[in-house]
């Protein structure tokens, strides 16, 4: 994914997250297709996290890249690049501090998948946005909704908490 190169990712020291103490070291977002929420994430996250952190997305099932996920995408200024979705099972590595299912299929393959490891798994339901009909306008409506709640999302999870002596 070419949203944003390391070498062009902020550097941050590793803070106290929102829901854990120390911000992972690997995060998988994971959903149904690899389309749109976890792409999406994805690309969010790398803006967010520092360049130490490994960040990837996949799907449970095979999907296809969606024109409106770029075109979302684009009015924030990042890119999914040569990106194209991939499955969990094409993962070179199944191994992650942390995993963010974003539906349900995607949260119960994370469960089973983790059963036997010391993985942290967090769900965020977010909604398909790709069942909304209506005008190019009310779908891409719906693709900034849900851009807008992950990114807030990530940065609820992903923020330094202030410390006793900030608040």
């Amino acid at each position: 994914m070419t949203a944003q190169p390391a070498e062009d990712r902020p550097e941050r020291e590793a803070g106290k997250g929102a829901a854990s103490d120390a911000l992972p070291r690997s995060v998988l977002f994971l959903c149904g297709r690899n389309s749109i929420r976890s792409p999406m994430a994805e690309v969010l996250a790398k803006r967010r996290l520092p360049r130490s952190t490994f960040i990837a997305s996949a799907g449970v099932r095979p999907g296809q890249r969606d024109p409106f996920v770029d075109a979302v995408l684009a009015e924030e200024n990042l890119s999914l690049g040569a990106w194209s979705p991939r499955r969990l099972d094409e993962l070179e590595d199944s191994y992650f501090d942390l995993i963010v299912t974003l539906a349900p299929e995607a949260h119960h393959a994370a469960l089973e998948l983790t059963r036997t490891m010391a993985v942290e798994v967090e769900y965020w339901p977010t909604l398909d946005p790709s069942a909304v009909e209506g005008t190019r306008e009310q779908i891409m409506a719906s693709y900034r909704d849900v851009r807008d709640y992950l990114r807030a999302q990530i940065e609820r999870r992903f923020s330094p908490k202030p410390t006793a002596d900030e608040t």
